[in-house]
């Protein structure tokens, strides 16, 4: 007999939280510090950390993350949130 035939198990994936990988644009700030993945870097997923000038997303959120300007010019999409802030 089976035992766990009304039992409804969901498995969910490991996700990352929505601070951490940087797919909300609330929050994402200018002066943060963060780790983005750059346009040539997608396949590799290769991170680059720098510090927020300005936020290139309009939309309150995006799959991929939000797209942002570092202050050396660089662009791409964050993945990571480091630190709060900078003072």
């Amino acid at each position: 007999m089976n035992v766990f035939k009304n039992v409804l198990i969901y498995i969910l994936p490991n996700l990352p939280s929505a601070m951490s990988n940087g797919s909300i644009r609330a929050n994402i700030k200018e002066g943060l510090n963060v780790g983005i993945v750059l346009k040539e870097d997608q396949r590799s997923g290769k991170i680059t950390q720098g510090v927020v000038k300005r936020i290139l997303t309009n939309s309150p959120t995006h799959p991929h993350g939000i797209k942002v300007q570092l202050t050396n010019g660089q662009v791409g999409r964050v993945k990571e949130i480091y630190s709060n802030l900078e003072k």
